[in-house]
């Protein structure tokens, strides 16, 4: 029963419940993310590199040739798939730039909450100031 209450303290914490939000936000934002990729930026990609389609890129390694990748799976073919490792680098490559300007915009508010709050140093003349005085205020 012990574990079930440490269970219950964990899941009901606010950590657990922002964890559980962000992978299911995640989630969809890969989702949006891989159609960017296939339906958006790769079409043109391949138009302005002469037609290619980067999802057909692919080596058989069972021997035989195949128009396309869809043909060498329905034969059985074992295939090195490397035009969907292509469209996979490129889709990380855009989560990731998706992410670094999301941490990098939370780090800039970040320090912005905490400027005001922080204590101002004061200049160091006036530092030096008042460490002559309270050298003053002990001989006296």
């Amino acid at each position: 029963m012990k574990i079930l209450q440490e269970f219950q303290t964990f899941a009901v914490k606010g950590n657990a419940i922002d964890l559980a939000v962000g992978v299911v936000i995640g989630a969809a934002f890969g989702r949006i993310v891989a159609s960017l990729v296939s339906d958006i930026i790769m079409p043109p990609l391949g138009l302005l590199l002469g037609g290619i389609d980067f999802s057909d890129f692919f080596v058989t390694l069972s021997g035989g040739s195949y128009p396309t990748l869809q043909a060498a799976q329905e034969a059985g073919a074992a295939t090195l798939n490397y035009g969907l490792f292509v469209n996979a680098v490129v889709q990380f490559l855009i989560v990731a730039w998706a992410i670094f300007l999301v941490v990098r915009q939370l780090n800039r508010l970040e320090r912005k909450k905490d400027d005001p709050a922080s204590p101002v140093e004061p200049p160091r003349d006036e530092q030096l100031l008042a460490e002559i005085r309270d050298l003053l205020k002990q001989r006296a």
